[in-house]
């Protein structure tokens, strides 16, 4: 009796030693996870370009488009010009504005109207028709029809002309500078996005004399084009105040 109780008792024993021991090892025991966050950083590409043109103004056929081009600017005669921007695949979601920029800007807001038309409006429609004179005479301005903002018109321009978000005259540097902004947002995931000209020609008035010509010296019409991404903006207002 003494040898089972003996036996019996070593048989527990180590049992109970076996289960220490196991719990001792699954005290022990480890799991590791992890999660990683990747960060890419987006990107907004743009080009700018025009068809290229002759001294004349007529079209150089078959000829790839160019960031310049150089004219003889004569009275009545209409030269090809159309900035057209380009959102290159792979943008991101971007809202574009585009800047129109003349210098001798004096001497164009004086000859652009012509005298004969200005006789019936006050001085204060006077002096808003000149400040758009150069986009508006200038140019064969297409931005309404294209969908760029603003319209410029004749008249109820008042508070358009007295925004820099839309106009800014720079008269210590003789540049009047319009701010054209595309009414939407563009995406370019997998494909060039081309949006439409603000305008695709320019001309003279013929009531321009060969006197108010000559004071075009080094007449230059500048455009700029602008993008930025729309991210986590309000709007585009929110977003350009931004850039």
């Amino acid at each position: 009796m003494k040898r089972k109780t003996k036996v019996l008792g070593m048989v527990t024993a180590a049992v109970l030693l076996v289960t220490a021991t196991i719990f001792g090892t699954m005290a022990y025991l480890t799991s590791t996870d992890e999660v990683t966050n990747t960060f890419t950083v987006g990107s907004v590409a743009i080009k700018l370009d025009e068809a290229e043109a002759n001294a004349d103004g007529t079209l150089v056929e078959g000829a790839d488009r160019v960031k310049a081009n150089s004219y003889k600017l004569m009275p009545g005669t209409t030269y090809t010009k159309d900035p057209t921007v380009t959102v290159k695949a792979g943008s991101e979601e971007s809202y574009v504005r585009m800047k129109v920029t003349f210098n001798n800007a004096a001497a164009l807001m004086e000859m652009l109207p012509s005298a004969d038309n200005l006789e019936d409006y006050t001085p204060e429609e006077i002096a808003l028709i000149k400040k758009i004179a150069p986009i508006l005479f200038l140019t064969n301005y297409t931005a309404a029809d294209a969908g760029w903002l603003p319209e410029y018109t004749m008249f109820g321009m008042e508070k358009t002309l007295a925004d820099p978000n839309y106009f800014v005259y720079d008269a210590a540097n003789d540049t009047v500078t319009y701010i054209f902004y595309y009414p939407t947002t563009v995406t370019a995931t997998d494909k060039d996005v081309v949006l439409p000209a603000v305008f695709t020609e320019i001309s003279l008035p013929e009531h321009v004399t060969g006197e108010q010509l000559a004071e075009l010296n080094n007449f230059q019409i500048t455009v700029i084009a602008e993008a930025i991404q729309a991210g986590s903006f309000a709007d585009a207002a929110d977003a350009w105040s931004h850039f």
